[in-house]
């Protein structure tokens, strides 16, 4: 299958809520998968962002650029056919403070904290147009954007004085005022090593962070979901606080 035929298969899937079924996507490596999700985002509208992830034993991470539509204000209402299996992540969001290009080059720690400009707390809404999770194709995830539905974002405070890293924060989730999971240290990515790859990635990829996106790095709590109708709120410890509602 082609890239654009394995495109168009998603964002028919995407418009129409009908479930794709992953073995119609014939796709086999990376390359091939950011590059259907390159073909997508030229369709979704602009680049707001990019999710990555590490799982923390020295495997390559992997991406997805976030659509500027699907990076919503905390509060946001999630309404439609759309949310169906409603899965949620805690996760650390940072802000780009300024356009950063760094070529083919690894972006050391100290020329990273002077490329963000904020932190924020974030939570994932995790969907897939491929039917279930996980995928029996991991490729075919990476294409459909890393199984990403939104990005609820809360408010944005400075970038803190101290080095941020992941095995510090301390995340809880909560649905309609009942806590569902509260841990530190919960995503094993190394951070700064992570987002190092993550430029270098954007850059050759074509696609250099702009100022005013939002990187957001993984789950600190692992995957839980909701019901429709139900509230749900997360915390970072000394980042701050997000929500969203699903409607009934």
């Amino acid at each position: 299958m082609n890239i654009h035929a394995a495109t168009q298969l998603l964002l028919d899937a995407r418009n129409s809520g009908v479930v794709l079924d992953w073995r119609r996507l014939a796709v086999g490596d990376a390359a091939t998968a950011y590059a259907v999700q390159d073909a997508q985002l030229l369709q979704l509208g602009p680049v707001g962002g990019w999710k990555v992830g590490s799982k923390g034993d020295g495997a390559e991470p992997a991406c997805s650029p976030l659509p500027a539509s699907c990076v919503l204000a905390s509060g946001a209402l999630l309404a439609g056919p759309q949310w169906r299996l409603r899965g949620l992540e805690v996760e650390l969001a940072l802000r780009v403070g300024r356009d950063f290009d760094p070529g083919d080059t690894l972006p050391a720690r100290e020329e990273l904290q002077g490329v963000f400009d904020a932190v924020m707390p974030a939570i994932e809404v995790v969907e897939t147009r491929l039917g279930k999770l996980p995928c029996d194709n991991p490729w075919a995830a990476m294409a459909d954007l890393q199984c990403h539905g939104a990005l609820v974002i809360g408010a944005a405070r400075p970038m803190p004085a101290t080095v941020l890293e992941l095995r510090d924060v301390l995340a809880s989730l909560s649905i309609d005022g009942r806590e569902e999971v509260r841990a530190r240290g919960g995503n094993p990515a190394d951070l700064w090593p992570t987002l190092s790859w993550l430029a270098r990635h954007c850059a050759l990829r074509g696609m250099p962070w702009k100022k005013g996106q939002v990187v957001t790095t993984g789950s600190c709590t692992g995957l839980h979901n909701a019901r429709s109708g139900t509230l749900v709120e997360a915390r970072l410890e000394g980042v701050g606080a997000v929500s969203l509602r699903f409607a009934g």
